[in-house]
Protein backbone atom coordinates (compact mmCIF):
# COMPACT_ATOMS: atom_id res chain seq x y z
CA UNK A 1 0.00 0.00 0.00
CA UNK A 2 1.24 3.58 -1.19
CA UNK A 3 0.07 6.20 0.99
CA UNK A 4 0.72 9.95 0.07
CA UNK A 5 0.19 13.45 0.95
CA UNK A 6 0.14 16.61 -0.99
CA UNK A 7 1.23 20.20 -0.81
CA UNK A 8 1.95 22.95 -2.45
CA UNK A 9 -1.49 24.14 -3.53
CA UNK A 10 -2.32 27.84 -3.19
CA UNK A 11 -4.17 30.76 -4.73
CA UNK A 12 -1.70 32.28 -7.62
CA UNK A 13 -2.04 34.85 -10.58
CA UNK A 14 -1.94 34.10 -14.02
CA UNK A 15 1.37 33.91 -15.07
CA UNK A 16 2.59 32.85 -11.95
CA UNK A 17 4.11 29.52 -11.06
CA UNK A 18 3.69 26.80 -7.90
CA UNK A 19 5.59 23.90 -6.95
CA UNK A 20 3.66 20.75 -5.57
CA UNK A 21 4.72 17.89 -3.30
CA UNK A 22 3.84 14.21 -2.67
CA UNK A 23 5.29 12.66 0.06
CA UNK A 24 4.71 9.09 -0.66
CA UNK A 25 5.44 6.18 1.41
CA UNK A 26 9.10 3.63 1.74
CA UNK A 27 6.06 1.41 -0.20
CA UNK A 28 7.15 3.50 -3.40
CA UNK A 29 9.94 1.12 -4.19
CA UNK A 30 6.80 -1.60 -5.25
CA UNK A 31 5.82 1.06 -7.89
CA UNK A 32 6.33 1.73 -11.65
CA UNK A 33 4.80 4.98 -12.09
CA UNK A 34 4.34 8.23 -10.09
CA UNK A 35 2.19 10.90 -11.29
CA UNK A 36 0.13 13.78 -11.14
CA UNK A 37 -3.23 14.36 -12.12
CA UNK A 38 -5.83 17.45 -12.06
CA UNK A 39 -9.64 17.09 -11.60
CA UNK A 40 -11.77 20.44 -11.70
CA UNK A 41 -15.46 21.23 -10.44
CA UNK A 42 -17.89 19.70 -13.10
CA UNK A 43 -14.56 17.87 -15.51
CA UNK A 44 -12.95 14.89 -15.72
CA UNK A 45 -10.10 13.64 -14.33
CA UNK A 46 -6.77 14.60 -16.76
CA UNK A 47 -2.97 13.41 -16.54
CA UNK A 48 -0.67 16.45 -16.12
CA UNK A 49 2.77 14.21 -15.57
CA UNK A 50 3.80 11.00 -15.11
CA UNK A 51 7.26 9.41 -14.44
CA UNK A 52 8.27 5.95 -15.39
CA UNK A 53 10.19 4.84 -11.81
CA UNK A 54 12.20 2.53 -13.76
CA UNK A 55 14.41 4.64 -15.90
CA UNK A 56 13.44 8.37 -15.02
CA UNK A 57 11.29 8.88 -18.09
CA UNK A 58 8.80 11.60 -17.54
CA UNK A 59 5.74 12.10 -19.39
CA UNK A 60 3.46 14.96 -20.46
CA UNK A 61 0.06 15.07 -22.40
CA UNK A 62 0.56 17.93 -25.27
CA UNK A 63 -1.26 20.85 -23.02
CA UNK A 64 1.40 20.65 -20.53
CA UNK A 65 4.54 20.62 -22.31
CA UNK A 66 6.78 22.99 -21.58
CA UNK A 67 4.74 24.25 -18.41
CA UNK A 68 5.02 21.15 -16.65
CA UNK A 69 7.98 19.52 -14.89
CA UNK A 70 7.68 16.22 -13.24
CA UNK A 71 10.72 14.74 -10.61
CA UNK A 72 11.51 12.62 -7.88
CA UNK A 73 13.90 12.60 -5.00
CA UNK A 74 14.22 8.99 -4.37
CA UNK A 75 16.19 9.74 -0.91
CA UNK A 76 13.10 11.27 0.59
CA UNK A 77 10.32 9.28 -1.72
CA UNK A 78 9.31 12.87 -2.48
CA UNK A 79 7.45 13.73 -6.44
CA UNK A 80 7.58 17.14 -7.24
CA UNK A 81 5.57 19.09 -10.19
CA UNK A 82 6.69 22.45 -11.02
CA UNK A 83 3.94 24.47 -12.95
CA UNK A 84 4.88 27.37 -14.52
CA UNK A 85 2.53 30.00 -16.69
CA UNK A 86 -0.55 29.29 -14.81
CA UNK A 87 -3.77 29.78 -16.61
CA UNK A 88 -7.13 30.08 -14.74
CA UNK A 89 -8.17 26.71 -16.60
CA UNK A 90 -5.29 25.31 -14.74
CA UNK A 91 -7.25 25.42 -11.30
CA UNK A 92 -8.03 22.42 -10.17
CA UNK A 93 -7.38 19.84 -7.34
CA UNK A 94 -4.21 18.10 -8.13
CA UNK A 95 -3.49 14.05 -7.22
CA UNK A 96 -0.52 12.19 -6.77
CA UNK A 97 -0.39 8.94 -7.82
CA UNK A 98 1.38 5.59 -7.75
CA UNK A 99 0.74 2.25 -9.87
CA UNK A 100 2.55 -1.17 -9.27
CA UNK A 101 1.75 -2.02 -13.56
CA UNK A 102 4.22 -2.25 -16.18
CA UNK A 103 1.72 0.03 -18.41
CA UNK A 104 1.07 2.30 -16.04
CA UNK A 105 2.30 5.15 -18.11
CA UNK A 106 -0.81 4.65 -20.10
CA UNK A 107 -3.32 4.42 -17.95
CA UNK A 108 -5.22 6.84 -15.75
CA UNK A 109 -6.91 4.40 -13.53
CA UNK A 110 -3.56 4.01 -10.74
CA UNK A 111 -4.00 2.79 -7.79
CA UNK A 112 -3.11 4.56 -5.00
CA UNK A 113 -4.17 8.12 -4.77
CA UNK A 114 -3.54 11.28 -2.47
CA UNK A 115 -6.11 13.55 -1.07
CA UNK A 116 -4.86 16.12 -3.26
CA UNK A 117 -3.92 20.11 -3.37
CA UNK A 118 -6.23 22.68 -4.25
CA UNK A 119 -4.58 24.87 -7.03
CA UNK A 120 -6.80 28.27 -8.09
CA UNK A 121 -5.57 30.49 -10.22
CA UNK A 122 -7.04 33.79 -10.64
CA UNK A 123 -6.21 36.22 -13.86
Amino acid sequence: LVESVESGGEPVQEGGSLRLSCAASDDTHASVCMAWFRQAPGKEREGVAAIYLVDGRPFYPDPMKGRASISQDKSTNTLYLQLNDLKPEDSAMYYCAADPRADCYSRNDFTYWGHGTQVTVSS
